[in-house]
């Protein structure tokens, strides 16, 4: 792995980390503050996608049907993520979203053949068990929590999808293209939700609508570079990398939301960090094998 790489996956992790404290400060409903911040991350993509045109008109029918299923998929992600965050908290959210890798991998090998060592079985293994260490408190709890933990399980199997169907279509579309019409795309469909299920639409305050431009910019841009990344990368290492959210929103929901930190959630975390540098080390090594057996 390249350090410019390593470099934006950690502007990413950071990014993604401040997107539950946003979500939390709102009053709006989940799926509300999904669509908007679609809407606007569009709008902060269209100067890019001027001088993109060109590529939207080599897309084709199938192009457009993965762009709408991607689109769909992030949206739900969105919505099923934002709704979870609104009956539990943000470190048992945030962790579940840690069981992305196992998908991950899942669907990669389902879909793509990817190679699955057992080294990275054991990495993703550990990094589980802090997830499985820091939510152990959420049993016994009430089942609006358990509720919650639920959704965010599920907004995992959207988000892995989205993943995928990303990491065969940004190899032939521009990631910025790629990027605005998934986003275009998840709103509308976020937007017929919304319709059908009779949520009102407007009358939100400025100070929701701050809080939907801070999700546009800062949270939406880590995919946007994530978007980039599937040329380089797989499903399963960046969503390896995302395992490093939850603690990273862990610390910054104590300290902005006086959110509580138990010692289950602070050794868990140490698990989860450790996993996510092994295999981050692990594919920079099998990376650098590869290119030396290249060279020969």
């Amino acid at each position: 792995m390249k350090t410019s790489h390593g470099l934006l996956l950690t502007f990413c992790v950071i990014a993604i980390s401040f997107a539950a404290i946003f979500v939390k400060w709102s009053d709006a409903p989940a799926t509300i503050i999904s669509m908007y911040r679609m809407y606007l991350a569009c709008v902060l993509l269209l100067p890019v996608l001027w001088f993109k045109r060109a590529d939207i008109s080599r897309l084709t029918q199938k192009d457009w049907l993965f762009l709408a299923l991607s689109g769909v998929f992030l949206g739900m992600h969105f919505a099923l993520w934002f709704g979870s965050l609104k009956l539990t908290t943000v470190a048992s959210s945030t962790i579940i979203l840690s069981l992305q890798p196992i998908i991950a991998l899942i669907g990669g090998y389902i879909f793509y053949k990817e190679r699955v060592s057992m080294s990275m079985i054991t990495t993703i293994v550990m990094s589980i068990i802090g997830v499985a260490i820091i939510g152990w408190g959420d049993f016994g709890l009430s089942p609006e929590v358990i509720l919650g933990d639920f959704l965010s399980f599920l907004c995992v199997i959207a988000v892995v999808c989205y993943l995928l169907i990303g990491q065969n279509k940004v190899k032939t579309i521009s990631h910025w293209v790629y990027s605005f019409f998934v986003f275009l795309f998840a709103g509308m469909a976020l937007s017929i939700f919304n319709l059908v299920a009779d949520i009102p639409m407007t009358g939100y305050s400025s100070r929701e609508w701050g809080i939907f431009a801070l999700l546009a910019i800062f949270p939406t841009a880590a995919h946007v570079i994530y978007n980039s990344l599937l040329k380089y990368m797989n499903t399963a290492t960046i969503s390896m990398t995302i395992l490093g959210e939850p603690v990273g929103a862990t610390i910054l929901a104590a300290i902005l939301l006086n959110e509580e930190i138990v010692g289950m959630q602070i050794v868990g975390g140490i698990f989860v960090l450790f996993g996510v540098f092994l295999f981050l080390t692990q594919q920079r090594k099998e990376a650098e094998k590869q290119k030396s057996v290249e060279v020969v």
